[in-house]
């Protein structure tokens, strides 16, 4: 079985995550999304605010798993027997990053491949970051976000 993994912070996923994992669970017998814990980064959402939101949003894919992990990507991926490392490039902005982090992961262990996918172009200009900003200004993010997230942030009390 080929066990893909989508790794990222999601905070919060977006219709352009969803399209990527949407692909990928077409090309792969299963995809185990992760929810990465950074402590790098501010979250909006708690780890497990985020878990839950991506759990509802994939409902509509059986053979789509979804995790959160805490360390090295390529640890998670051996400890679940993973040989693909999942992610979305948007625009070429994305590309470089991405490139160096596919590398170092190549780095840290070689049997395990990064697959680019790129979202619809319709999906190219969200980021998570995007939501927030318009989500933190009271501005709609249904067009932005799969509808459990829209309706959750609607219901959540942030001041």
């Amino acid at each position: 079985m080929t066990i893909a993994i989508y790794p990222g912070s999601f905070d919060p996923i977006t219709k352009g995550h969803l399209d990527v994992l949407e692909t990928g669970a077409k090309i792969f017998e299963k995809v185990i999304i992760v929810v990465a814990y950074n402590l790098n980064k501010k979250s909006f959402l708690t780890v497990d605010e985020r878990v839950n939101l991506i759990k509802e949003s994939v409902k509509h894919l059986d053979n789509v798993e979804v995790d959160s992990f805490d360390g090295l990507t390529v640890d998670y991926a051996k400890k679940r027997n993973a040989t693909i490392l999942l992610r979305g490039l948007r625009a070429v902005s994305d590309f470089e990053y991405e490139m160096q982090l596919s590398q170092t992961n190549s780095a840290l262990s070689e049997d395990i491949k990064t697959v680019f996918l790129i979202t619809k172009p319709e999906y190219n200009f969200i980021s998570s970051s995007t939501v927030k900003e318009i989500y933190l200004n009271n501005g709609d993010i249904s067009k932005f976000v799969p509808q459990p997230v829209s309706e959750y942030l609607k219901n959540k009390s942030i001041f």
